[in-house]
């Protein structure tokens, strides 16, 4: 059996580089691993295009800033790839004044092209977008009579994930719905990294409760007491 490394949430930022594609789990902020998404702020990257559900909340004024939203602001992407912006002023403003590419993408079809990525596959074929702006310069396919989007397998080169508990080979358990794209993320990426709230020795998890197995996970930061959220 494997023991994954313990890095700091610095080390973990060092490994990302500029022009990656980064994956980055978390909903709203919810499952993000704040910590390292810290780090790289600190490191002023840039360049990179960042996959994730969506920009977090950036609501500086109810002193609500969650997940990727410092990285926004930072401007460390020239581009993402989201299901929506909604909640972060800063996103808008920066893809109206084209400073970043902003790629929208409905909720389930993202989900599936990060899962394909996992899976190996190509891409996946679904009907959603079809007859709307969705499906410009994307190939389209008729199945019996229905007709279907090709939308790509998104592949990246470094997963930022985030799990309440691991063990030290890596075995991965999300709290509720901090799962959210977490899981399907590990299996999308290259190199992936997980910031944990507790780590446990190997054998203190069940294995029935193993949402991520360690095969997929290369490095583990322990989260701060202050970034775990238990969420």
């Amino acid at each position: 059996m494997v023991i994954k490394p313990v890095i700091s949430a610095a080390q973990a930022a060092a490994m990302v580089h500029k022009g990656q594609t980064v994956h980055v789990g978390g909903f709203l902020g919810c499952g993000s691993p704040d910590g390292i998404l810290a780090e790289i702020v600190k490191a002023g990257l840039t360049d990179l295009t960042l996959v994730c559900n969506d920009t977090a909340v950036l609501d500086e004024k109810k002193g609500r800033v969650t997940g990727v939203a410092p990285l926004i602001k930072a401007k460390c992407f020239r581009k993402v790839i989201v299901s929506h912006i909604g909640t972060n002023p800063e996103t808008q403003r920066q893809m109206n004044a084209n400073e970043t590419e902003v790629v929208l993408v409905p909720q389930g079809t993202l989900a599936e092209q990060v899962r394909a990525a996992g899976a190996g596959l190509g891409g996946i074929l679904t009907p959603t977008g079809v007859g709307t702006q969705v499906e410009q310069g994307k190939q389209k396919l008729l199945l019996g009579d229905k007709a279907y989007l090709l939308e790509e397998a998104l592949p990246g080169d470094v997963a930022l994930i985030k799990a309440k508990k691991a063990d030290k080979a890596g075995n991965l358990v999300y709290s509720k719905t901090a799962r959210n794209f977490n899981p399907l993320m590990a299996t999308a990426c290259k190199l992936v990294i997980a910031e944990v709230e507790e780590l446990v020795e190997v054998g203190d998890i069940n294995p029935d409760h193993v949402h991520t197995p360690s095969i997929f996970i290369d490095y583990l930061v322990l989260a701060r007491q202050e970034e775990q959220r238990h969420d």
